[in-house]
């Protein structure tokens, strides 16, 4: 039994990457608590068991006297079997945690495995699970049982079952990732991403600098005849990408993220990063954009909050432009079958920031969301959860 228990121990480091030594010290402790129902000892004995590393013979040791009337023969074989699984199984969880916290803010591949009360289960190469919960899920994507995904991994958790590798492809930063992987500039440190604003399933605006005069950042990203930009919209099944020119002149950014809409004029107040932006009469409704998107994303993609007034209203008309978002907002919720956010008691900015970031686009959608989701959202407690999901519920109904 000795020299083949080395030789098990040897071949389990050689294929699952366990160190021999912490597998014989397992061993060691299990043979313990063996060799103490084998002889006769009393809780204050000091009872040891050495495993030669070389030769594998095992020795007990009871108040550093050596013990010579155990028959390990007989009871090291099943007791070294049971630690022998329980650390392999250990290890390889340890391993897959390792392996994934390493990659967390990077695109891993898997298919889909299976679908379970809205989530999707990914299964990531046979090397552990992921999942993709429905609040990290692209609104327009469908994906079948079989089907290759990739994703963002947003966190990794050490469960008793293992690790729980967190899935995303609503996630601001898969755009970006995907940017990195399809563009040879990006990923070499040439052009670099300043910032990424997105509605995950709808438009995606990217803010890109080229460190490099002789490289052109937009055409870069866009690359021959738009084929890098076309892989990373099909990747996206749709989803619309502007790239934008970064610009450290504040203004020149605006007009670059308000695209194609044509700028008049622009009126900083850079104390409290606003921006008042005069487009012409015929501009108003491309700048706003299809239900406030194009404004509301290119506020994000700068940091600023923009405020879009024609010279009409810039000169005394108060509010419209300003209407004409909140209204198209509305409409936008009764699309998709909601209410807008907005609308929910006790939602200020910063919450409703959050709640859109973690992929909240309506009233309904907190309705339908669980206490353990929601409260993943930052800056949302058991309480505040609580209250904001029966709030929801009573307007649904309505």
């Amino acid at each position: 039994m000795s020299q083949e228990l080395i030789a098990i121990l040897e071949q389990i480091e050689r294929e699952k990457g366990i160190k021999k030594e912490i597998l014989i010290e397992a061993v060691e402790s299990a043979l313990v608590s063996a060799a103490r129902k084998a002889i006769d000892v009393s809780p204050e004995d000091e009872l040891r068991v050495e495993i030669d590393k070389n030769t594998g013979k095992i020795k007990a040791f009871k108040n550093n006297g050596e013990v010579t009337n155990i028959d390990f023969g007989r009871i090291a074989a099943s007791t070294a079997r049971q630690v022998i699984i329980q650390k392999i199984r250990e290890a390889e969880k340890e391993i897959v945690f390792n392996d994934f916290q390493g990659k967390i803010g990077e695109i891993v591949s898997g298919t889909v495995y299976r679908f379970e009360k809205g989530n999707i289960i990914v299964d990531l190469l046979g090397k552990a699970e992921g999942i993709l919960l429905k609040r990290e899920q692209s609104p327009k994507e469908e994906f079948k049982q079989g089907q290759r995904i990739r994703a963002f991994v947003v966190e990794v958790k050490k469960e008793a079952k293992g690790a729980q590798i967190i899935l995303s492809r609503a996630h601001p930063n898969l755009v970006k990732k995907l940017f990195e992987l399809e563009v040879p500039e990006i990923y070499e440190g040439i052009v670099e991403i300043k910032s990424v604003a997105r509605q995950a399933g709808e438009r995606t605006k990217i803010a890109v600098w080229s460190k490099n005069d002789k490289v052109d950042s937009v055409g870069a990203c866009v690359g021959m005849r738009g084929n890098r930009v076309r892989n990373i919209v099909n990747e996206l099944q749709g989803e619309k990408i502007d790239i934008v020119r970064f610009n450290e002149d504040i203004k020149e950014f605006i007009k670059a993220a308000l695209s194609p809409a044509e700028i008049s004029e622009i009126k900083l107040n850079k104390e409290n990063l606003k921006a008042e932006v005069i487009v012409p009469d015929d501009q108003l409704s491309l700048a706003i954009g299809k239900h406030g998107q194009n404004v509301r994303l290119a506020s994000r993609l700068i940091g600023w909050e923009l405020d879009i007034r024609t010279k009409d209203t810039a000169a005394g008309q108060e509010g419209k432009p300003k209407e004409k978002i909140v209204l198209a907002e509305k409409d936008a919720m009764q699309e998709e079958g909601g209410v807008s956010l907005e609308e929910l008691p006790g939602v200020g900015e910063k919450t409703l920031g959050a709640l859109k970031e973690a992929g909240y686009n309506n009233v309904s959608s907190i309705a339908k969301s669980s206490m353990e989701d929601l409260c993943k959202v930052k800056g949302i407690g058991e309480k505040k959860a609580e209250k904001l999901i029966e709030e929801a519920k009573k307007i649904v109904k309505k």
